[in-house]
């Protein structure tokens, strides 16, 4: 085995749950580091803040794959319906944008 493979094999998280519980803790760094920022860095705040219960529900091993799925469309649609209108605020893109990503990531991830 070569070094590289035994080093990203120590860092790869090795279930679903540790592997949200990864993305939770970092998801946190930021939100908690933006908003002390304020400013521009709010934006990022709002894009990560929606990311947090979904990644701490997922690693208490309350992930629902068909729930995830319905919810992840309903949004994307949402943001389609609203973007061919532009008829959407900066924040309300951000998080809806982060919505629709910590969903597909996690659906994605639940292989």
């Amino acid at each position: 085995m070569k070094l590289i493979d035994i080093l990203l094999e120590s860092t790869e998280p090795k279930s679903f749950d540790e592997f949200s519980a990864k993305r939770l803790k970092g998801a946190t760094k930021i939100t908690e580091d933006c908003k002390k920022k304020g400013g521009a860095a709010m934006l990022t705040y709002h894009h990560y803040v929606v990311k947090l219960p979904y990644y701490k529900k997922s690693s208490e091993g309350k992930f629902k794959l068909d729930e995830a799925k319905t919810e992840f469309k309903e949004n994307l649609d949402k943001l389609c319906k609203l973007t061919e209108t532009v008829d959407i605020q900066q924040v309300e893109f951000q998080k809806l944008v982060g919505l629709i990503e910590v969903l597909g990531e996690l659906i994605i991830k639940h292989k």
